[in-house]
């Protein structure tokens, strides 16, 4: 083996790792643009919290806001309503397992745990119908004074769960918190 022979081989080494490297760089420059379209665009974004001024909302009525594109149910229950949304025996309820986003993960579909605040007063949910997204009325609406979907016939009670009808689930809760005394933070 010549000196020549040795030095032809790092050299080869070299350009194979070059190009190597170059076609690296290419398909990534390629596949990135891919990649970022994937991500949220700004509007959504700015859309991805929001803040809601209840000082408004009177005892026994609702605000309805839109939040992602979607809407969402601000609800500030009488004592009445907390008195019969809590009176539910959770073997009634055809979806006692909520899938609650609030209390991250699955919690039980009592009362207590669909409010933001200790009373039960305030209630904040979802607008969407869980059968096939439609947006049920509210005010007292159906057979258990709740929300009532009149697309397909299903029934919410005062707490937002399922009690007749086709909706597998109860109307989803999502993270809310108050940020002062009239102010909800969703998202």
């Amino acid at each position: 083996m010549s000196h020549a022979d040795d030095h032809e081989g790092t050299r080869r080494d070299f350009l194979y790792y070059a190009t190597a490297g170059a076609g690296a760089v290419t398909a990534g420059a390629a596949v990135w643009p891919l990649v970022n379209q994937m991500n949220p665009s700004a509007d959504v974004l700015a859309l991805s919290t929001i803040r809601v001024d209840v000082s408004d909302v009177a005892e026994g009525t609702q605000l309805t806001v839109k939040w992602l594109g979607k809407p969402v149910f601000i609800r500030r229950r009488t004592p009445e309503e907390i008195e019969e949304a809590r009176a539910v025996e959770m073997g009634d309820l055809p979806d006692p397992i909520a899938r609650n986003e609030n209390l991250d993960g699955a919690a039980d579909a009592e009362d207590q745990n669909r409010t933001m605040d200790e009373n039960g007063e305030w209630l904040v949910m979802m607008g969407v119908c869980t059968h096939l997204g439609c947006v049920p009325l509210g005010d007292g609406a159906g057979e258990y004074n709740g929300w009532f979907c009149p697309c397909h016939g299903s029934h919410y009670d005062t707490a937002g769960r399922i009690r007749k009808g086709p909706a597998p689930t109860n109307l989803p809760v999502p993270p809310a918190e108050f940020v002062d005394e009239t102010t909800i933070l969703l998202g």
